[in-house]
């Protein structure tokens, strides 16, 4: 394909894997929006589309959703970084399949020979089957004792490549830009303020299994250190308690 090159949306689809309903509804939530239109107004999608297509799909593959995507990519992701992590998920999904082969084999090897599968075996498929920065994790030791902390890291586990994303990306990204809105004068109580600390609850929640005492020694190790916490080591220590403060006020109820 040629620099020049460009596809419309029903190739695009069709080479992609995807349906033009998806891509239409990428384009009007601003995940993917073609660079080109024609003159009759039809969808043209250039080569930097096409990249940006691979990182999309890349990063759902890593079991991220629509907005966590569309926040990494507005942060700017290492491509590299992506195609490691992308790698490690596809070679990881290879290594649980070929388990997977070899115990099932063993189930059709005793079946065809009569033989009824031993208890043990057969928890080893369904085993099978079910595919079960150094300064921010000092910071959170301090707030977290060790049984907490075996929370976070079995719940992160889980997750896979996401989980680089979600706490070295989106998380991060979701304080800078609440910060933006606080020191635009936006009030706690706006909308925009009110959506970046349900998505921050919502991680919360996804790593901490919804333990409040895990919540609340996180949210008290971004006050502690809010520069290892964030990776932005150079801002000052009150700005990132003010946003705390702030955030804090988002999270209250209207009425009280």
């Amino acid at each position: 394909m040629t620099a020049s090159t460009t596809w419309k949306v029903g190739p695009l689809a069709e080479a992609s894997g995807l349906t033009v309903r998806t891509l239409h509804h990428w384009d009007t939530i601003g995940l993917l929006s073609p660079s080109r239109r024609t003159a009759g107004g039809h969808r043209e999608y250039t080569e930097d589309d096409l990249v940006r297509l691979y990182q999309v799909l890349a990063l759902r593959g890593l079991g991220l959703g629509l907005e966590t995507i569309a926040v990494c990519l507005d942060a700017g992701v290492d491509p590299a970084r992506l195609v490691r992590d992308h790698l490690a998920g596809v070679e990881a999904s290879i290594a649980a399949l070929d388990v997977l082969r070899q115990r099932l084999r063993g189930l059709g090897d005793r079946l065809a020979a009569d033989q009824y599968p031993t208890t043990g075996m057969l928890l080893d498929a369904l085993h099978a089957i079910g595919g079960t920065g150094p300064e921010g994790e000092r910071t959170l030791r301090r707030h977290l004792d060790d049984d907490q902390m075996r929370v976070l890291q079995t719940r992160a586990a889980a997750l896979g490549p996401a989980t680089h994303y979600l706490l070295e990306v989106e998380w991060p990204e979701l304080y800078r830009r609440a910060d933006r809105l606080r020191r635009a004068g936006t009030l706690p109580t706006d909308p925009k303020v009110r959506r970046l600390v349900a998505r921050m609850d919502e991680l919360s929640t996804l790593f901490s299994g919804g333990d409040a005492g895990i919540s609340t020694g996180v949210r008290d190790a971004w006050r502690d250190d809010p520069a290892a916490m964030s990776g932005a080591p150079d801002a000052p220590a009150d700005d990132w308690r003010e946003l705390a403060d702030y955030l804090d006020a988002a999270r209250r109820d209207p009425a009280t």
